[in-house]
């Protein structure tokens, strides 16, 4: 399965009003999307999601920003959830893996994945599950990289960003390289995936667009605005 990365202008436009970023405009990283970014809880508080829109809720470097679902894709393997900041960042997940990323400072394109095993199926297996993700990253006009991951369940971690959840009511994942990128750049942090398996849904993840850039979301709705610390 390869994965294209296409940007909707009709998305873009009706997501600029609704989308809060609480990166700073010096961040030299993800979903730097305003200049006059509230860089506080105080001013946090006081924003008000929109409740037409599904969120997710981003943190990066101690950040806290939301980005909004813009379109859902049909695939044969699933469908590919499009979230749009108001800057035009963009990122792709199906089945609660990233898929995609474009306007970051790495980007993430023509990702392919093969098919892979519900979740609750790799819940119940006694061996890591094995799989190859070929993608192109930028800048650096890398094409086809190609990588060999090892998903497997693990224990609910003492520590996370996950909010509002009690993470061992939930099924959790670990991803990682099997084996050494040949470009030490291209080496990423394992991928960790916190799953409600009575539907399948992931709600929170952990991952790295590149060895220095790694995100936390997780699912989120308009009325969890103000229960939560960042």
């Amino acid at each position: 399965m390869v994965i294209q990365v296409n940007i909707p202008a009709r998305a873009v436009a009706l997501l600029s009003a609704a989308l809060l970023s609480a990166c700073s405009s010096g961040m030299n990283a993800i979903f730097s999307t305003a200049q006059h970014a509230i860089q506080t809880d105080r001013g946090l508080a006081n924003f008000r999601l929109n409740p037409d829109f599904r969120y997710l809720r981003i943190t990066i470097d101690g950040r806290l920003a939301f980005v909004a679902l813009g379109e859902v894709d049909n695939h044969p393997q699933g469908p590919i959830e499009v979230w749009f900041s108001a800057e035009r960042e963009v990122l792709r997940f199906q089945n609660g893996r990233l898929v995609g990323a474009t306007g970051l400072t790495t980007e993430w394109r023509n990702v392919s994945v093969p098919k892979i095993p519900e979740w609750s199926a790799l819940a119940r297996s006694e061996q890591p599950f094995v799989w190859t993700r070929v993608r192109d990253v930028m800048p650096g006009y890398r094409f086809g990289v190609e990588e060999r991951l090892t998903l497997q369940p693990v224990s609910a971690p003492r520590r996370s960003a996950l909010q509002l959840t009690d993470p061992q009511t939930l099924a959790w994942f670990e991803e990682r390289l099997d084996g050494w990128a040949f470009a030490k750049e291209l080496n990423l942090p394992p991928a960790r995936y916190a799953v409600d398996l009575s539907d399948g849904t992931v709600v929170y993840g952990e991952q790295c667009l590149a060895a220095d850039l790694c995100f936390t979301w997780q699912r989120w709705r308009a009325e969890f605005q103000g229960l939560a610390g960042r």
